[in-house]
């Protein structure tokens, strides 16, 4: 019999149902909650570099707006979906709460291959994305960001886009810009750096002594590498493996976290790092560290291939790498799951910050941004691991009813259910 494909979003709604069971909502709340409450589907025709056109499908879905404006990256990816998108917007709608920010959560993406588009293409790309969206995002509304395969630059783009068409200064309408038009301090390694700090606060209420232990991290991007770096530099963690999309590496002597950045901006993947053996993906996962950093894609741990963790720690920087069975046998197994939108809310936190900022248009120099970063952290891993010890469930579950609540609440106080 054919397995079904794996779809995101049903996962994101068992987890809701789940929580809900468990709150004791009441049906109409439950049944808000499991569904986005605006979609946006656009055809986007894009003039390529040789004069053709190209036609590119685009998504924004507004998740749940009860606490705040939405807030939620850009992804560009070729197997971008509308479910990938509700899944993610709903993510960004706990990671929002869990954080305790006045934000709700949203989504969006673009089907396309980024590396098969030059910069004038990205640029028409991003603008046409922006044309289409206008109507939906606003400071006030919806405040898009950078994904997978976006960036700062993709970001002033579409910023310039949006103040082309409402003729304002709107800096706030998108984060994650470069700092020269009104981007935060601290932006670059905010995702990693909460992981970071979420990793140690779990290590010590669990007596986990971090000192000198070894970490791998499966995908090397943005978030990954700055774990690597943060996890020397913070924890005094040793790096043994890393991988990419290409491949990976492994030395359980330890690696470089530098030298391995370095590598990689140079070469466009980790494999070929002198003095460590090539790994694959599934053999990182399995390796017997302290702590695994997912930080590709969804659906990277599941039943399949959990049993095989041998990590004490696993932080999900990725959105999504860890399917509902998978999460019953790690429990099973003793391995603390810091889950994503806890461990990577550091993102989302410091693009608040960067809305404050432009709104009051006053900025914050480095260490202060590092300071509040620390202190939002903190307090959401207190709140969650304060109700999963109350009521005797995984810091997942406990996640879930902590940020559900709060929306939940929300929405009965508007008047909604």
């Amino acid at each position: 019999m054919k397995a079904e494909p794996f779809n995101p979003f049903a996962v994101a709604q068992r987890q809701i149902d789940q929580a809900a069971e468990k709150l004791e909502l009441d049906r109409a709340t439950h049944e808000l909650l499991r569904w986005p409450m605006r979609e946006i589907k656009a055809t986007l025709p894009v003039k390529m570099d040789d004069g053709s056109t190209r036609i590119f499908h685009a998504f924004r879905i507004r998740y749940n707006t009860a606490r705040g404006p939405a807030k939620g990256g850009v992804r560009w990816h070729p197997l971008e979906t509308m479910d990938t998108v509700r899944a993610l917007a709903a993510w960004m709608t706990w990671k929002t709460s869990v954080a305790d920010l006045p934000l709700g959560g949203g989504k969006g993406g673009i089907v396309c291959n980024p590396k098969e588009l030059s910069e004038t293409e990205k640029e028409r790309l991003a603008r046409a994305y922006v044309r289409a969206m206008a109507g939906a995002i606003g400071v006030t509304k919806d405040v898009p960001a950078p994904d997978v395969y976006t960036t700062p630059q993709i970001m002033a783009w579409m910023m310039d886009e949006y103040e082309t068409i409402v003729g304002e200064n709107h800096p706030g309408v998108i984060t994650g810009k470069p700092l020269a038009l009104g981007g935060s301090r601290g932006r670059g390694d905010a995702t990693a750096r909460g992981g970071i700090y979420v990793t140690r606060e779990a290590a010590a209420v669990d007596n986990i002594n971090l000192e000198g232990a070894t970490m791998a991290v499966q995908g090397f991007g943005n978030a990954g590498q700055n774990a690597a770096l943060l996890g020397e530099e913070i924890l005094h963690m040793k790096l043994v493996a890393a991988s990419d999309s290409k491949g990976g590496v492994y030395n359980p002597n330890g690696i470089s976290a530098t030298a391995l950045v370095d590598h990689k901006m140079r070469n466009g993947a980790v494999k070929g790092f002198q003095g460590a053996d090539e790994i694959t993906n599934e053999e990182l996962i399995a390796l017997p560290v302290k702590v695994l950093f997912p930080a590709a894609l969804e659906n990277v741990i599941r039943a399949d291939n959990a049993e095989n963790l041998k990590c004490r720690i696993c932080c999900e920087l990725a959105n999504g790498p860890t399917t509902p069975e998978a999460d019953r046998i790690l429990d099973d197994k003793g391995v603390i799951v810091l889950p994503d939108f806890l461990a990577n809310a550091g993102g989302v936190t410091v693009s608040y910050f960067e809305q404050v900022q432009n709104a009051y248009n006053l900025y914050w120099e480095l260490q202060e941004v590092h300071w509040r970063l620390d202190k939002r952290m903190t307090q959401a891993f207190a709140s969650v691991y304060e109700m999963s010890q109350r009521n005797k469930l995984d810091l997942r579950e406990a996640a879930y009813l902590v940020a559900i609540a709060r929306v939940a609440e929300a929405c009965k106080l508007r008047g909604w259910v």
